[in-house]
């Protein structure tokens, strides 16, 4: 059941043993996301940190998420690229249950003339957790 939470009422904290998931490793992933905007920074908007780092693209990303952890079985893997889940795949009970692509170079970016200005283009050291679930 979750607990009221103060800071963003709309945001409960996931709590207790009731399981929604049709797994444990599925129902950690679901808390996991669901807490990440219980305690975040601007959660109505999806950010969760530094204001730029959020939960998920957008919010029907979010809802696609969501539904995907939900129904998905112990042998299946979600992808997800830049928040948005991208796709479902039977792989093992083995392999992760979802596998991320973040700050991928993309667009004007990877155009030869942008490499010539010598402009710096990375992925800047953020406080991420990493969730790896047995």
């Amino acid at each position: 059941m979750p607990r009221d939470n103060p800071r963003h009422p709309r945001f409960p904290i996931p709590s207790g043993s009731e399981l929604r998931a049709r797994g444990w490793r599925q129902e950690a992933l679901l808390r996991l996301m669901e807490n990440v905007l219980a305690v975040g920074e601007d959660p109505e908007n999806l950010v969760v940190y530094a204001a730029l780092g959020k939960a998920a693209r957008n919010w029907a990303s979010h809802a696609a998420i969501r539904k995907a952890l939900l129904a998905m079985d112990e042998d299946q893997t979600l992808i997800i690229q830049s928040g948005k889940p991208v796709g479902l795949l039977r792989t093992s009970s083995e392999a992760p249950l979802v596998i991320m692509a973040n700050c991928n170079i993309v667009g004007q970016w990877a155009r030869r003339s942008a490499r010539r200005l010598r402009a710096a283009i990375f992925g800047t050291p953020q406080r991420r957790g990493r969730c790896r679930i047995h």
